[in-house]
């Protein structure tokens, strides 16, 4: 299905944006905001690893998660827009990327 590859390289490429730039984020939630942040992603990512592998019902399990962890980015992304660790246009790059991302994960959910 090209929406499932589409969605693989969109994310591999938010995530090799994003994991760089939780470096710079203070040391002192390096523990916790930004370990969720880059937990949520890298979740994500494999959960659509682990929905591609499967069929039914598991398929779309796994895509109900991968959304749940989805929403995590995004509301991880606000927080560190609005504590000023990402930059404007960093946050406006980072929320098109994820909404695209996010468009192409429930096109998949549609037709699963």
């Amino acid at each position: 299905m090209a929406e499932e590859m589409v969605i693989f390289t969109r994310t591999y490429d938010f995530i090799s944006w994003l994991l760089p730039l939780t470096e710079s984020f203070p040391r002192s939630q390096r523990f916790v905001v930004t370990q969720r942040l880059q937990n949520a992603a890298l979740d994500f990512q494999e959960l659509l690893i682990e929905a591609n592998a499967e069929r039914g019902a598991h398929r779309m399990e796994k895509l109900k998660s991968a959304d749940a962890e989805l929403r995590k980015v995004r509301l991880y992304l606000r927080l560190g827009q609005k504590w000023d660790w990402i930059k404007e246009g960093q946050y406006r790059h980072a929320s098109a990327m994820v909404a695209e991302i996010g468009k192409l994960l429930g096109g998949w959910k549609k037709v699963s």
